[in-house]
């Protein structure tokens, strides 16, 4: 009886382990279940904050359960479930320019990473190589090192060869950084069983399984997320610099036989936004206890601050037009305001017909089809000296959604910055998305840490009455006006679309900043319906598989034909579980791997039971023929899978892809196949002897069935 028990144990612990392990499974595709109707629900209600709060409650009721639970299920590869595959590439070039000092940058390093940009475009040569190249060929022979350009701190260790090194450390940090914090966003933003991969030099790949959102996962993986606050200096500083870029274009037209160049976008930009109703207040929010800006804009079109004799007195239209974009090509582009001093903030358009600039604050307008042209031409190598080297230009985010309402146009705000940030992102500890209390607009909330709080309250304390930027990813979310000093080290960007817009930045910025930018240079979506009718397929196979061999050995085999069914129906159950077990991934090969396990399994048996037919035929008693039986027919069973053990392994090794998925399941169905065809099924066949009496039949004539 003891020995009775044993094998009962045998084949109940093993099935019992299993369901164990099974359970999270079912209990993940219960909750999403779940999951989706509330998204229903949610898309069904009013307003933001009544989805927000519908979605909240299933986090609330369900969320640890789901997170648990999907943690701990069977994977599914993107080829059965659906969703994208990504080539992410690390953009090392951009990394070289910004490791640069910038004000040792000139036209022949921007030309070295221009020709390293263009080459590594169609390379898949290292950067930071290809970048050393151009190098030697076209600075070197002007003169220059990489120690004119690079600064490594002690200056008796800066030589080329630790520069070199200090870029090539640096190239890897980036690509490992961006690796990691990548990651970080796919997990919080809730991707279950991504596979992310470094490939090369400079590229990541990423697998993830069930996203539905591309455009989401775009922006959620191309953001850098570097968050910086800076002051605004739209100052005279600044406009005088733009008139220096109108002269040098001008002249540069000029000095083109004397032929100025078309530029119908920009001709009337400046006389669009400026007639478009400007709204009376543009307000921003930080913290709206302390900060509101109250930044006036009132248009004021006719009114002139030149002193100046009208240039454009007696033309047409059209000859005003002409001249003067033909005269400021750069400044044509947008609209500049000027603040009148003791005005009460009113501001009147400025057209830079005058030398003679007022000293005081501006702002700059420009519509969206004109900020393409904009960058362009402050990207040129001959512009980039004319702006002050301690200024930086960056456009607002998002265009102003009143002026949008009023007129259907996108203007966005030019804005004029600090180029050093008085505080980074690297402060922040927390961001909460949520909504703001007086317009419900979206915003997120974020939390800095001790030393942040006490830079925060120290820069907001000395510039009071100044607008400090919010910048993420160089464009301007918000720019409030300081109004006292802050403490506490709270923050708020706001100017986010929707909720879903600001859920992505809560993400991005708890992830952290890459340290360089990335950009997709490959995506292929795999539709759910797609892998759904994989599984299917996959499915379908199987249980027709099964049906065939469960047929061929009832009516071959007759009761060890059933013995042998159940030994094949567990060998599948405990490959499931033990890749479940194993964090394993299923995938469309895994399931051929499956498939071809049932063959092996059965095969196995089918050896067994015919050298137990074989030695009934001999004469031997029932019990002696299946001692005979499965101790002769073991040595070929363990050798047969031996040999395949042996090619799975070597797919699993050296192969890639689906490929190891196939060799991952067949190695489960190797182990599982000898424990359930030789010790479950000889257990189970023992405990129906007990149960049956002498009895038992292999597919032998009747009259020799007995012991």
């Amino acid at each position: 009886m003891k020995n009775n028990w044993g094998k009962l144990f045998l084949i109940l612990i093993p099935i019992i382990a299993a369901i164990a392990v099974m359970i999270p499974t079912y209990r993940a595709y219960q909750l999403e279940g779940k999951l989706k109707d509330y998204r229903v629900k949610a898309d069904a209600a009013g307003n933001s904050a009544d989805s927000l709060a519908i979605m909240e409650e299933f986090r609330n009721m369900y969320g640890t359960d789901l997170d648990e639970a999907k943690k701990n299920q069977l994977k599914l590869g993107l080829d059965l479930r659906g969703g994208m595959y990504v080539t992410l590439e690390v953009d090392i070039v951009k990394l070289l320019e910004e490791s640069a000092q910038r004000e040792a940058i000139d036209e022949v390093f921007l030309t070295v990473l221009e020709k390293t940009r263009e080459e590594t475009s169609d390379s898949d040569s290292d950067a930071l190589d290809i970048f050393l190249k151009h190098f030697n060929e076209i600075a070197r022979p002007k003169g220059k090192s990489l120690i004119s350009y690079y600064d490594i701190g002690d200056f008796r260790e800066a030589t080329e060869e630790n520069i070199i090194e200090r870029l090539r450390q640096n190239a890897d940090d980036a690509i490992h950084q961006a690796a990691e914090v990548i990651r970080q966003r796919i997990d919080q933003y809730g991707v279950a069983e991504p596979n992310i991969q470094q490939q090369g030099n400079n590229r990541i790949i990423l697998e993830l399984p069930g996203v539905e959102n591309e455009e989401q996962m775009r922006s959620l993986l191309e953001t850098t997320a570097r968050l910086e606050f800076h002051l605004v200096r739209n100052s005279v500083d600044i406009v005088r610099a733009f008139a220096r870029i109108d002269n040098l274009l001008a002249e540069q037209a000029r000095r083109r036989a004397g032929i100025v160049e078309e530029q119908p976008v920009a001709q009337d930009t400046a006389t669009q936004i400026a007639e478009i109703p400007a709204p009376a207040t543009q307000i921003d929010t930080m913290q709206t206890a302390l900060l509101d800006a109250d930044t006036s804009l009132t248009d004021t079109s006719g009114a002139d601050t030149s002193k100046a004799a009208d240039p454009y007195e007696g033309m047409s239209e059209d000859e005003i037009m002409k001249k003067h974009t033909s005269e400021h090509p750069f400044t044509s582009l947008f609209a500049t305001y000027f603040m009148q001093p003791g005005d009460a903030g009113q501001m009147v358009p400025f057209y830079y017909t005058t030398d003679e600039i007022p000293d005081g604050e501006y702002s700059f307008r420009i519509i969206k089809d004109s900020i393409a042209r904009f960058n362009e031409i402050l990207n040129r190598p001959e512009i980039k000296p004319l702006i002050p080297v301690d200024f930086k230009i960056t456009i607002e985010a998002k265009p102003d959604s009143r002026l949008f309402k009023q007129s259907g146009i996108e203007v966005f705000e030019i804005f004029s910055l600090n180029r050093e940030p008085e505080l980074t992102g690297e402060v922040i500890t927390n961001a909460q998305q949520s909504f703001d209390p007086t317009t419900n607009a979206p915003i997120v909330n974020m939390t800095m840490n001790d030393d942040g709080a006490e830079r925060w309250a120290r820069i907001t304390g000395a510039n009071v009455d100044k607008r400090v930027a919010i910048v993420l990813d160089e464009r301007v979310y918000s720019a409030p006006v300081v109004r006292d000093r802050i403490l506490g080290g709270r923050s708020q960007i706001s100017g986010m679309a929707n909720s879903d817009e600001a859920r992505l930045l809560e993400v991005v910025l708890k992830a952290g900043a890459l340290k360089a930018p990335v950009q997709i240079i490959e995506e292929r979506v795999v539709g759910p319906s797609l892998g759904q009718d994989s599984i299917n397929s996959g499915v379908t196979a199987s249980l027709f598989a099964m049906l065939l061999v469960i047929v061929y050995m009832v009516f071959y085999y007759n009761k060890g034909g059933l013995v042998a069914d159940f030994a094949v129906l567990l060998n599948v159950f405990l490959v499931i579980a033990v890749l479940t077990a194993l964090k394993g991934t299923l995938t469309l090969p895994g399931i051929g791997g499956i498939i071809l396990t049932i063959g092996m399994a059965v095969d196995a048996n089918v050896l067994i039971f015919e050298r137990i037919r074989e030695e009934i035929a001999k004469g031997r008693s029932l019990r002696s023929a299946i001692d005979e039986g499965f101790s002769k027919a073991l040595s070929a069973i363990i050798d047969g899978n031996i040999t395949t053990g042996i090619t799975a392994f070597i797919l699993l090794t050296l192969a890639s892809g689906p490929i190891q998925g196939f060799a991952t399941t067949l190695l489960i169905g190797i182990i599982s196949t000898l424990f359930t065809g030789i010790l479950i099924t000889r257990a189970l066949i023992e405990l129906l002897l007990i149960k049956g009496g002498n009895e038992f039949n292999f597919g032998q004539p009747k009259q020799i069935q007995s012991v």
